[in-house]
């Protein structure tokens, strides 16, 4: 089996197929393109290839190295940055309780958020005190999945959903969206200890969410990268890098795959030939709370902040603005057909039904999609009103940094809701000209 052979539909991985072969594999590199195209996946065998005792040519080599890479074990890899993991864990727990042949599977999903909690980017960090109980035993959790695969069907269902449990909350209070310059820091001082094996590698996803100090810190190991050392960024949006770390990087660019392709993956990967054609699709089906089941959740919100507003601004003399009139007709009507009932004026009761309808947001990245149909819907309202711009700027501004109180500070989802519902109300009274 050639070099990254199990990577369908990317041209990208035949590139550095082609780039290893020949010797000119870039020290440092991007892998940018939309999520789910196959970016961390590959970054993760380019660093088994790259450590491979045998020259790497069959993907099912059993040389001690690639034996680690496996299973995300290498002291040679090390990986930071946010990202989904709770979705992919329970797939892979799904997919190793109708077939136990699946347990590493199971076992790189879980080492993928572990990972994230290497003692090298926690060292001296107060956090990790809180969390650590949990990474040791998760650790451990992973250790056991390969011998759980000769007990019965109960027992692997009951521990799987004991692993998936344990995992969701390690997520959700142990990664934050935005990379610290700490992080940056940690692994620049990492790549200039030797490897335990031939090369070491680091890979920062998603490396758009980098804190301002960390892309200055990051931006310096990238002038200067150690010998011995490779460099993976990913990102989905290649514009939100700074030009100075973009030239310093070779890009391989990953694209939107075929229907038919991602359905062959899934049938692969996970062993299911029984769910659609969209990978992305897929893992988000194992999450207790649907992304579909999100718009009429943001809508109820929407439409309550429209009704909130209104209220403000009946008064003598004050015209109720076009855009929120349009707000709140076209969010309430989405809201009451998904059987939300009417909005309503107290933000505590309106905060209990989200809250409620999206399990509290426990499963990480849940609260940003939730702001994200949120602008999605408010920008369709106010297209078919044909009101001014000024409006669906504000509900940027002030939902971006609803989103960073949640995804960089830890916030509770709740106290974020509720400021929000406020600043958007009082901004588009004060827009309105109160």
């Amino acid at each position: 089996m050639s070099k990254f052979e199990t990577i369908r539909g990317q041209r990208a991985a035949s590139q550095l197929a082609l780039d290893i072969e020949r010797n000119t594999l870039a020290p440092s590199m991007l892998f940018s393109g939309p999520a789910c195209s196959g970016k961390g996946v590959t970054a993760l065998e380019l660093a088994r290839i790259l450590s491979c005792e045998r020259g790497a040519t069959d993907t099912n080599c059993t040389c001690p190295s690639c034996a680690r890479h496996k299973f995300l074990s290498s002291p040679d890899l090390l990986v930071l940055g946010a990202k989904p993991f709770s979705a992919e864990i329970a797939a892979a727990a799904a997919a190793f309780r109708r077939d136990t042949a699946k347990a590493p599977l199971f076992i790189r999903a879980l080492k993928k958020l572990l990972l994230r909690f290497a003692a090298v980017l926690w060292e001296d960090e107060p956090k990790f005190g809180k969390l650590s109980d949990m990474v040791v035993d998760l650790e451990a959790d992973s250790k056991e999945i390969m011998g759980l695969a000769n007990q019965d069907a109960k027992k692997i269902e009951k521990r799987t959903a004991a692993i998936l449990k344990d995992a969701v909350k390690l997520e959700s209070e142990g990664i934050t969206d935005a990379i610290a310059i700490g992080q940056i820091r940690k692994a620049a001082a990492w790549t200039h200890f030797a490897p335990n094996g031939r090369q070491k590698f680091l890979l920062i996803e998603n490396a758009d969410r980098m804190q301002e100090g960390a892309r200055n810190s990051l931006l310096k190991l990238l002038e200067e990268p150690p010998t011995a050392v490779h460099i993976a960024l990913t990102t989905e949006h290649e514009q939100a890098l700074l030009p100075t770390i973009l030239s310093r990087l070779r890009p391989y660019r990953f694209n939107k795959r075929q229907s038919e392709t991602e359905a062959s993956i899934i049938a692969e990967v996970f062993g299911d030939n029984s769910m659609g054609k969209n990978i992305r699709a897929y893992l988000d089906s194992f999450l207790p709370v649907s992304g579909e089941s999100l718009r009429p959740l943001a809508a109820f919100f929407a439409a309550s902040v429209a009704i909130n507003t209104a209220a403000r601004l009946n008064r003598p003399g004050i015209s109720q603005p076009v855009e929120l009139v349009a707000l709140g007709r076209y969010t309430m009507s989405i809201a009451e057909n998904a059987g939300l009932g009417r909005p309503a004026l107290n933000r505590r009761v309106v905060i209990g039904k989200i809250l409620a309808g999206a399990e509290n947001f426990e499963i990480r990245g849940l609260f940003q999609r939730f702001l994200r149909e949120l602008l999605t819907i408010a920008g369709e309202s106010w297209r078919t009103s044909g009101g001014s711009p000024v409006y669906l700027d504000i509900w940027r501004q002030t939902v971006s940094t609803a989103g960073s109180a949640v995804g960089s500070y830890n916030q509770k989802p709740s106290a974020a809701l509720d400021r929000l519902g406020a600043e958007l109300s009082r901004c588009m009274t004060e827009q309105a000209g109160l």
